[in-house]
């Protein structure tokens, strides 16, 4: 070693000397940042951070726990001074604060404050409980643990039970760019689906020959009878296991989100309220319906909740009703001939004139409010004289026994 370092000189020492360093810097940099890969458990004052394979599941209105442990030197180092940070994954290189503990003080964020609490189930645990789950809440969630020297992080995929429905407005098929769509879902009591919710509504038998947006800006059909018009008989342009003669998931790609124009894939989860078919004493238009739906202490459904009835309700009604869309729909649990086919789904009249006297409503009623007319009433006018009088407004409409 002496004569090597001899034979060197001074010059060659130095830059040695400068390689070490800059080793070292770059071991540093890499220890500061965030990192996807757990570091090892025998490093000194190492967090190993354990998250749920998979996904976890839930619904609208559910309690949740986002799973998440980590492996900490206890014996070298308190758990006092370890940062714990939820965030979830808006795109791919964008993150939105969900909740910080740092000790005994926390902080959850925007529309999780109120439902966000760490589950402290013993040292280790940064399990996040999340209450009152929201659709929006559906998505990808980071843990991340941080102490004075290393941090590491896991992920947490939270999958809602619900149900994914086409959609384009009375003005007809292909009028919606990407934020048109979002704020069309948005209305209807949905959000954009996922393309693993498409495709997981196309394993479970969805066939829609109309391209429609997804959450993350893809243009997407599901088929499952192949025919020459819905992108011919599979192969390319066809996603999933079943692309080829036994239908798949035509994909468009990634479109320009403000000029290009489609429909929109939504989708929805449990409902906490009730949705119900109201028939007045005779089909009313559709500026009567919001009038007979608040009668009954409820507002006219929209589609994503008559969907939502349908499939998580089993809702079943062979009688076609307004929707607040200006829509009209029914919901058929068990198929039969003459309600509309063989297979059970949300069969849909398109936007009929809104002046014809043709439907009664689909009403939805949120949780707790009260029927100010149960069953036995109907809707008519008070003082008598039937219908013998013609037309009358709506706006007079009382509950009436019958």
């Amino acid at each position: 070693m002496v004569c090597a370092r001899a034979a060197l000189g001074p010059g060659a020492l130095w830059a040695a000397a400068w390689g070490v360093l800059l080793l070292t810097a770059a071991a540093e940099a890499q220890r500061g940042r965030k990192k996807v890969v757990h570091v090892l458990e025998g490093e000194s004052g190492s967090v190993v951070v354990q998250t749920a394979p998979g996904q976890v599941v839930s619904h609208r209105g559910g309690t949740i726990v986002l799973p998440c442990r980590y492996h900490y030197e206890a014996a070298t180092h308190g758990h006092d001074g370890v940062r714990l940070k939820w965030t979830k994954v808006v795109d791919p290189l964008a993150f939105a604060d969900v909740f910080v503990a740092l000790g005994p003080q926390h902080r959850a964020f925007g529309s999780y404050r109120g439902r966000a609490e760490l589950q402290g189930d013993g040292p280790g645990d940064a399990s996040l409980v999340l209450r009152n789950v929201t659709l929006q809440d559906y998505g990808r969630y980071e843990c991340e643990v941080t102490n004075e020297l290393e941090d590491d992080t896991g992920m947490v995929k939270l999958d809602l039970e619900g149900v994914v429905f086409p959609y384009h407005p009375r003005g007809g098929r292909y009028k919606l760019t990407f934020a048109e769509a979002q704020r069309a879902c948005a209305e209807q009591d949905g959000i954009l689906a996922s393309a693993e919710q498409l495709h997981a509504a196309w394993r479970d038998g969805l066939d829609w020959c109309n391209a429609g947006w997804l959450r993350d800006g893809s243009v997407q059909y599901p088929v499952s009878q192949p025919r020459e018009p819905c992108g011919g008989l599979g192969g390319a342009g066809s996603a999933g296991a079943g692309g080829g003669a036994s239908g798949g998931v035509r994909n468009y790609g990634y479109r320009h989100n403000a000029e290009e124009r489609y429909d929109a894939f939504c989708f929805t989860s449990n409902l906490p309220g009730r949705v119900f078919f109201l028939k007045p004493l005779r089909p009313v238009p559709f500026s009567g319906a919001a009038r007979a739906c608040a009668a009954r202490g409820a507002a006219v459904a929209k589609v994503g909740q008559l969907f939502a009835a349908w499939k998580l309700q089993l809702l079943d009604r062979c009688t076609a009703g307004w929707l607040a869309d200006g829509s009209a729909r029914y919901p058929i649990v068990n198929p039969r001939a003459r309600c509309g086919g063989r297979r059970p789904g949300v069969r849909s009249l398109g936007f009929p004139d809104a002046s014809r006297r043709l439907f009664g409503v689909y009403c939805y009623r949120a949780p707790g409010a009260p029927d100010p007319a149960p069953g036995g009433w109907g809707w008519g006018w008070a003082g008598g004289g039937g219908w013998a009088g013609g037309a009358r407004d709506p706006a007079a409409w009382t509950p009436l026994r019958v």
